[in-house]
C-alpha cells in the first residue's frame, strides 16, 4: 500500500515512523510511505506557506498554491491515478475503526497534514475527498492525526503482523472492545488468572472471550452496542448480567 503525507513538518511523520508496526512494515515493503514537504514549494526566500485570513480573524492559514504545487507533484508519485486524498481535519467525520479498514483495502491514499487555523478552502474544494478528524480537540497540527491514521490503517494491512488474528481481536473488530487479557504468573498478588483461560478448552475460551467483550463493551461504551443484532446466546448473556447489577 501507498501512502503520500503532504505535511510543513516531514521531520515529525518520519520520527513517528521509525519503530513498532510500522517501521516493520515499511522496512519489510508492505507499506511504502512517502512525505512530501510543503516547504520546499514556497515562493518566496523566507520559505512562507500562510498568510492572515481575511475578514480579520485570528491566527494564521495555510495558503492554497504551495499546498497546490506539493499536493500535485504526491499525486504523480502515487501508483493509482486518482488516489483518495484526505484532509486532516477537526470538521471531518470522525476516525473509528470501520473507516480505517476502509483505508486499508485502498491501494493508495495521500493524507494532507495542515498547521496553523486550516487552508485555504479553495485548496480543500479543489483537492480533497474527505475530511477526517481523529476526535474533538484541538491539537498543533495533522502530524499526530496522520501518524494515528498510518498505524491504524497499517496493523489492517496483510502481512505487517506477526500474527493476522492479531488485528481480527482487537478492540472495535467486531464492534467491540476487547476484553480483560492475562500473562505470566498465573498468580500474582494473590490474584489468579481466570481457570478457564489455563482449561486447555479452545471453545470455552473463545466463549469466555467473547463474553467478556460483550461486557466490558456494555459497561464502558454502551453506545457502541447500538444498532447491534445480537443472536439468542449473547440476548440471553447480557440479560443475566444486566439481572445481577440490579439485585
Amino acid at each position: 500500500m501507498w501512502i503520500g503525507v503532504v505535511t510543513a513538518m516531514p521531520q515529525l511523520i518520519a520520527a513517528g515512523m521509525s519503530d513498532g508496526v510500522v517501521g516493520r512494515a515499511v522496512a519489510t515493503d508492505q507499506l511504502d510511505v512517502e512525505l512530501f514537504n510543503v516547504r520546499d514549494y514556497a515562493k518566496d526566500r523566507y520559505g512562507s506557506i500562510d498568510d492572515h485570513p481575511f475578514g480579520g480573524s485570528p491566527g494564521m492559514l495555510m495558503m492554497a498554491e504551495p499546498l497546490a504545487a506539493c499536493t500535485d507533484d504526491a499525486l504523480k508519485k502515487s501508483p493509482v491515478a486518482s488516489p483518495k486524498t484526505i484532509y486532516l481535519s477537526p470538521q471531518g467525520k470522525t476516525f473509528n475503526q470501520v473507516i480505517a479498514r476502509e483505508l486499508a483495502a485502498l491501494e493508495a491514499m495521500l493524507l494532507i497534514s495542515a498547521r496553523y487555523e486550516g487552508v485555504d478552502e479553495r485548496y480543500i474544494d479543489e483537492y480533497v475527498d474527505v475530511e477526517i478528524s481523529v476526535g474533538d480537540y484541538v491539537l498543533s497540527g495533522g502530524e499526530i492525526p496522520a501518524l494515528l491514521v498510518i498505524d491504524a490503517v497499517a496493523r489492517l494491512v496483510k502481512g505487517t503482523l506477526g500474527n493476522e488474528k492479531s488485528a481480527m481481536d482487537d478492540s472495535f473488530g467486531d464492534n467491540l472492545l476487547e476484553g480483560p487479557q492475562y500473562t505470566r504468573p498465573r498468580e500474582w498478588r494473590g490474584k489468579a488468572v481466570p481457570s478457564v483461560l489455563t482449561s486447555g478448552d479452545h471453545a470455552a475460551i473463545a466463549q469466555w472471550r467473547h463474553e467478556q467483550a460483550l461486557l466490558r463493551t456494555w459497561q464502558r461504551r454502551p453506545e457502541l452496542l447500538t444498532g447491534r443484532r445480537f443472536d439468542s446466546a449473547e440476548k440471553a448473556w447480557l440479560a443475566r448480567h444486566a439481572n445481577k447489577e440490579h439485585e
